[in-house]
């Protein structure tokens, strides 16, 4: 069988404000009512295929999980990187921890991109497994249809036909709209779709002759590994000595042995709005609409309200990208998508927090979001999931008042234990030592009401917690 290893770490930011470094474009239901991760962890649920292995961030762990559970995956392998190291030393590691089989395949896969025709993708997998048990490394391009400058393109050394593996000639950069016509106009370059196929044994000696330099710290990190909560966890040691490279740069580009195979289905990246509107179908007026929204006069337009409670309204608009949330706007032309990931550089170097924070934190036990934020005061509405348990904590700032809304809520003050149910609430004193948890089976929801002099998340002693959180 083929072991897809599903590459989870990244946090695009050319969606923003929808797609942010806490909560990036592959947990979003974009398109659908799955989201991008979920989409492509089905794309692997044949019996070509093994269990995946998914490598991840610590930050990503629990909504990797949670995700995968909802979609009926339980045996996914969920390995924790300790630091951002771009796509080589993750691929590096996935191969060497499958390296007690050397002729298995590896199928590499990024996990935010969207695809349909799923019967000629695994068409086009399994024209690769041969070129690919020949030895040689495959790699997956998709026939362009105009010139794009979003994306690096493959070389053929020959023209191609159907899903037929081609000898791959060299790698392109991104090109500038002049090189990227003629790059579509010679018939010979496919866009790079970050796909890959090998045996474990090919890969790993494509590191050995091209990018040495990674091994050992890879090995060491797999060495020191440590398995918690059903987690992978890398050692930081080692991972955090790997060089950050591409696999392109890293490997690609320097090996002779690739071969290239065509995509014939739908394939993007949604690396940019224009991207997303154009695979969400627009309609006869080229509108797009998502969410709470309302369109007037309006053409070839991408409308999208995160909110409920929150109404978009275009009036008269062309070309134009608008996407609102609770707590950012983003009102853009079309045609300058590709810009959106500047104005993020803007807000970072400016410390605003929407650059990289999410309105809604997602934690192991569910979610909260602040409703209210004042200078000795805030109010967030909180989830608790049917058996979530937050930490045993208390606070040396602020004191707390919980109203349950929905389901029931067992509370710990001090020593007392008790279960409230909707419209009851509870105090809990600045330094009490407190926890609340979820016995049912429906999500819980409550109010906390919290005041003191200082309100930030660090405010937290933990006592203990079964998510063996720090």
């Amino acid at each position: 069988m083929i072991y897809p290893v599903i590459l989870c770490g990244g946090s695009g930011t050319r969606l923003w404000p929808s797609s942010r470094k806490a909560f990036p474009k592959q947990f979003s239901r974009l398109i659908g009512e799955e989201t991008l991760f979920q989409a492509t962890l089905k794309r692997f649920t044949t019996p070509d295929f093994a269990a995946p292995v998914i490598m991840t961030n610590a930050d990503f762990r629990f909504i990797v999980m949670e995700q995968c559970a909802d979609v009926g995956l339980t045996d996914a392998r969920v390995v924790i990187e300790p630091a951002l190291r771009n796509t080589a030393p993750a691929i590096l590691t996935a191969a060497l921890m499958l390296e007690d089989d050397p002729e298995a395949m590896m199928l590499v896969a990024p996990s935010d991109h969207i695809m349909s025709g799923l019967e000629d993708f695994h068409a086009a997998i399994r024209a690769g497994r041969d070129a690919a048990a020949a030895g040689n490394l495959v790699t997956f391009g998709v026939t362009p249809d105009r010139p794009e400058t979003a994306y690096g393109y493959l070389e053929l050394a020959a023209p191609a036909t159907g899903n037929t593996p081609v000898k791959l000639k060299s790698f392109t950069e991104k090109p500038d709209l002049e090189t990227a016509k003629a790059l579509v106009d010679g018939k010979l370059h496919l866009w790079n779709a970050g796909l890959f196929l090998w045996r474990v044994r090919d890969i790993i000696a494509a590191f050995e002759a091209h990018a040495p330099d990674m091994i050992a710290p890879c090995r060491q990190a797999i060495a020191e590994k440590e398995e918690d909560l059903g987690f992978t966890r890398l050692g930081p040691a080692g991972f955090e000595a790997v060089r950050a490279e591409s696999i392109d740069y890293a490997v690609m580009e320097h090996a002779d042995n690739i071969m290239a195979v065509p995509l014939t289905n739908g394939w993007s990246d949604l690396g940019s709005w224009d991207a997303l509107w154009a695979a969400s179908t627009p309609d006869a007026a080229g509108m797009v609409q998502q969410g709470a929204t309302t369109a007037v006069g309006c053409e070839n337009s991408f409308l999208r309200s995160e909110d409920d409670n929150l109404h978009l309204v275009g009036v008269g608009l062309q070309n134009i990208v608008a996407v609102a949330m609770r707590d950012a706007v983003l009102v853009a032309d079309m045609s300058a998508s590709q810009q959106v990931k500047e104005a993020v550089t803007l807000l970072k170097e400016a410390q605003v927090e929407q650059a990289t924070e999410y309105p809604r934190f997602y934690r192991p036990w569910g979610w909260y979001e602040t409703l209210c934020l004042g200078s000795r005061f805030q109010v967030k509405r909180i989830m608790v999931k049917p058996g979530g348990v937050l930490s045993l904590q208390s606070h040396v700032h602020r004191s707390e008042h919980w109203i349950v809304v929905a389901g029931t809520a067992e509370v710990t003050v001090g020593e007392e234990v008790k279960l409230l149910t909707e419209n009851q609430s509870v105090y809990i004193p600045l330094g009490a030592v407190h926890r609340m948890a979820n016995p049912g089976q429906l999500p819980m929801y409550l109010i906390e009401v919290q005041t003191g002099a200082y309100l930030g998340e660090d405010d937290i002693v933990r006592y203990e917690d079964i998510y063996n959180r720090g």
